[in-house]
């Protein structure tokens, strides 16, 4: 296993730097620049070319970018240059604001999906089967900023039953102090029930907008396992037995068609990190996402790279635990 770890740790280097060079890169072949965001449009060609002077944009991007890896390597992310604020900073804020918005999706999109994928296969061709998969191809196909912007008018407009944005409400957050970042832990932390209630009210509508799609992966990769192990000889088997129903759909067959479903489950939740730009967007959710967004439109190259190296870090680490819990899993797979 250690053997295994530390190989799979090196294979991640390449990914990381060829993730490193693209941001770099894309960023600064976009038209503008941050000396142009930050003195305006009237700003005189003078004025602009002396504050790229002053930022080292005017070096070449082959130096530039070996100063941003020197940085990196020694964890410098650097500093925003619109807010001064250094980015690891803004990560240590943003960065559980983020996870707590995508751990809520993923727990919907476990909580629903993997019920519905198994009574999809179970009642195969029937009436159940019919409406998972039809479920399933919208949640994938409705837009996420339009399903957002839905919730929004029928749940926080018309029935006013849950905020429409940000992560607590004013009143409660006067009698609520942030510990760790994580809203929901901190008021649990505290034994503060009225910002415990109001936190989770605050992530009900971004947690089921930004977990529609897992949902619908998570329903179908469900149904294709469990319709592949319920063909298998050992559950026609149990079934000879008199085993019930219950125990061969869940202790058997279920229990051998996670594997599928951990490893799209990681691989969605690195992907929530990261796209979470719009959901965070329209419910003003102080993010990563946002954050990034923001940076991109401000050409904040410090912000953008940074962001993005983070979220790339989390997705592959999120992937390779992914792969070491299929021993957890599945005692047969094992790592030499």
């Amino acid at each position: 296993m250690g053997l295994y770890l530390i190989k799979r740790l090196l294979s991640l280097m390449p990914v990381l730097l060829g993730i490193t060079l693209l941001v770099f890169g894309f960023l600064h072949f976009i038209p503008g620049g941050p000396a142009v965001v930050l003195l305006g449009e009237r700003a005189t060609p003078n004025q602009v070319a002396a504050l790229t002077r002053q930022l080292g944009l005017d070096q070449p991007l082959w130096v530039q970018y070996v100063k941003f890896l020197g940085n990196l390597v020694q964890l410098n992310l650097g500093t925003s240059i619109m807010s001064g604020i250094p980015i690891a900073d803004e990560l240590r804020v943003r960065c559980p604001a983020t996870f707590e918005l995508a751990i809520a999706a993923m727990l919907v999109a476990l909580t629903i999906g993997i019920p519905a994928g198994v009574l999809a296969a179970v009642y195969k061709n029937r009436w159940v089967d019919q409406l998972t998969m039809t479920g399933s191809l919208l949640g994938v196909s409705l837009p996420v900023y339009w399903l957002g912007l839905m919730l929004i008018y029928l749940f926080a407009v018309n029935l006013q039953w849950l905020p429409a944005s940000g992560r607590i409400s004013v009143d409660a957050g006067l009698t609520f102090q942030p510990l760790t970042g994580f809203y929901v832990l901190d008021a649990m932390l505290q034994l503060n029930g009225g910002a415990l209630v109001d936190v989770l009210a605050h992530l009900v509508l971004p947690a089921i907008t930004l977990g529609t799609i897992p949902l619908a992966i998570v329903a179908r990769i469900t149904r294709s396992a469990m319709l592949d192990a319920l063909s298998q000889d050992y559950i026609r088997t149990a079934r000879a037995k008199g085993v019930p129903t219950w125990r061969v759909v869940g202790q058997h067959a279920l229990k051998n068609a996670l594997l599928p479903v951990s490893t799209i489950t990681g691989l969605q939740f690195g992907t929530l990190l990261g796209g979470a730009i719009l959901t965070e967007t329209i419910f003003a959710w102080s993010g990563l996402g946002s954050w990034i967004y923001q940076g991109i439109l401000e050409r904040d190259y410090p912000v953008v790279q940074g962001g993005v190296v983070f979220v790339a870090i989390a997705f592959v680490l999120i992937n390779l635990l992914v792969d070491l819990s299929y021993a957890v899993i599945d005692p047969r797979v094992q790592y030499s």
